[in-house]
């Protein structure tokens, strides 16, 4: 069965056993670097204050509970370029679940060690070359199959699609909570559960926004799938963006994708660090690059922000090493 509104607001009563809403916060410098009048605002809903540091555990802490029955006494396996990864990881020490997580050799530090202090187990592949090896789904496969495992998407599931979306039920809340509208709602886009679930709820909350993704410009399947009314794969995505790699946008997304989402937004790797350095010296924020796109599609122009309602944009994650996020702002 497709996923519906109703999924999500199920979602909401299992994600708050666990975890408090992620903050909405009025970016008052955006409407000044936009030139917005005083009746419209900006508002960032940041993942980046989970204890994973990424959206990703909503989706994982539903999927978990809902699969509990069918995990058993076996371990949870599943490949995530870190967030997934650290998100899973938290969702298997709430419900005391074994985690087996396939990671990229060069995913940052950071994410391995949110993932193992979660009491994760995590193993390695060469992303360089997965695209001739296929080495990810043949290691998480093994796992699933000699060890018994049972295998969790990053994405493309309907209760990770669900949990995904109770954050933008808080968005919604929050806004009407003020009497706000939203005219424009952007949000990055990869393997699609983020932007799946946030589009059901954002739609329903507010029928007439305009939702947009999100993506690099060497990444980016959506905005193809789009133009071509079906699913493209992109056989070697490429960015800073290592979240937002996936081949291609998950079989339960898409339908939802096609219906809500009216376009898609690619942008460079120097916006994205741009973005980055902006977020940095205006607010404070070390982002990582898939949390900082949103940003700078915004401040790229590409978008007619024509309306009288606000504006939100998903800060997906701030999972990034210190030393790299120094190198992409040239700090």
């Amino acid at each position: 069965m497709p996923v519906t509104i109703l999924d999500v607001r199920a979602a909401e009563a299992v994600i708050r056993e666990h975890i408090s809403a992620a903050p909405l916060i009025r970016s008052y410098e955006l409407e000044r670097e936009l030139g917005l009048p005083t009746s419209r605002r900006v508002w960032l809903k940041d993942y980046g204050w989970t204890p994973s540091g990424s959206f990703k555990l909503l989706g994982a802490l539903n999927w978990m509970a809902n699969n509990l029955e069918r995990i058993g006494q076996r371990a949870v396996a599943t490949h995530s370029s870190g967030n997934f990864a650290s998100g899973l990881a938290f969702a298997g020490m709430r419900f005391e679940k074994k985690v087996i997580v396939v990671m990229p050799e060069t995913a940052p530090q950071v994410k391995f060690e949110r993932t193992r202090s979660f009491g994760a187990e995590t193993r390695i592949y060469d992303i360089a070359r997965d695209h001739l090896t296929g080495e990810r789904d043949r290691l998480t496969r093994e796992i699933t199959q000699d060890e018994g495992a049972i295998q969790a998407s990053p994405y493309d599931d309907p209760h990770v699609i669900a949990g995904n979306g109770v954050g933008a039920l808080e968005i919604v809340r929050d806004l009407h909570r003020e009497g706000r509208g939203i005219s424009h709602f952007f949000c990055p886009v990869s393997g699609g559960g983020l932007m799946a679930g946030h589009a059901l709820a954002i739609a329903d909350g507010f029928p007439s926004a305009s939702i947009i993704g999100v993506e690099p410009d060497g990444a980016d399947d959506f905005r193809q799938s789009l133009a071509a009314g079906m699913r493209v794969r992109l056989d070697h995505p490429r960015s800073i963006c290592d979240g937002l790699l996936s081949y291609d946008v998950g079989e339960h997304n898409w339908p939802i994708l096609q219906r809500l989402v009216s376009r898609s937004v690619a942008l460079p790797d120097l916006a994205t660090r741009q973005a980055m350095r902006w977020l940095y010296e205006r607010h404070g924020l070390r982002t990582e690059p898939s949390g900082a796109i949103t940003v700078a599609a915004l401040l790229s122009g590409q978008v007619d922000l024509t309306g009288d309602s606000d504006i939100v944009l998903v800060i997906s994650g701030r999972n990034v090493d210190e030393n790299a996020f120094a190198l992409w702002c040239d700090l």
